[in-house]
């Protein structure tokens, strides 16, 4: 092999190396059609960290775009006032279950509910009750179905359909009762 063969070689070798170490685009996290929203949530967050109303609407544009493991982090680097509002944590207890955490999104629930009983004395100048009928029939029905998840060993939900829907049905029936007369 001549020169010229050499010098081909060794071209062809660093024309290999650089295509193979040139960088790639990473999937995103988020999806094209949630990337403007969560953008501007996030900025909302960062410039006022204590504002539960946006760490909520982050943490559910998290979820609504697939991405539980962002909303987890999210609510976990808010301030401990923050993540312990019962709106706020009943969203932590559906990232958690959507993570496959159902035994902690049970813990999770059941503070929402403790939180909800009893409500601590709401300052004069807040809009209402700390926890709406909503809230709390959600989180009411959720930590049924997770209890009901938990007792028949389910972690992740999504990866056990069929104990899933078993657990949704125990946790869901109703017994209705009927007077003879």
């Amino acid at each position: 092999m001549g020169l010229k063969g050499w010098n081909v070689a060794v071209l062809v070798a660093i024309g290999a190396i650089w295509f193979a170490g040139s960088t790639q685009r990473e999937k995103r996290v988020v999806g094209d059609s949630h990337t403007d929203r969560v953008a501007l949530l996030e900025e909302q967050v960062a410039a006022s960290p204590n504002d539960v109303a946006r760490v909520r609407e982050l943490a559910q544009a998290y979820l609504d775009a697939r991405a539980p493991g962002m909303a987890l982090a999210s609510i976990e680097h808010a301030p401990i006032a923050v993540r312990t509002e019962p709106t706020v944590e009943h969203l932590y207890a559906r990232a958690l279950l959507d993570q496959g955490r159902s035994a902690d999104a049970l813990a999770a629930e059941r503070r929402v509910l403790m939180a909800c009983s009893n409500p601590p004395i709401p300052p004069p100048e807040s809009e209402g009750p700390i926890c709406s009928s909503y809230l709390i029939a959600s989180a009411t029905r959720r930590a049924e179905i997770l209890e009901q998840l938990v007792t028949l060993g389910v972690e992740d939900a999504n990866a056990h359909p069929e104990a899933s829907s078993l657990a949704y049905h125990n946790a869901t029936r109703q017994v209705s009762f009927s007077a003879a007369r």
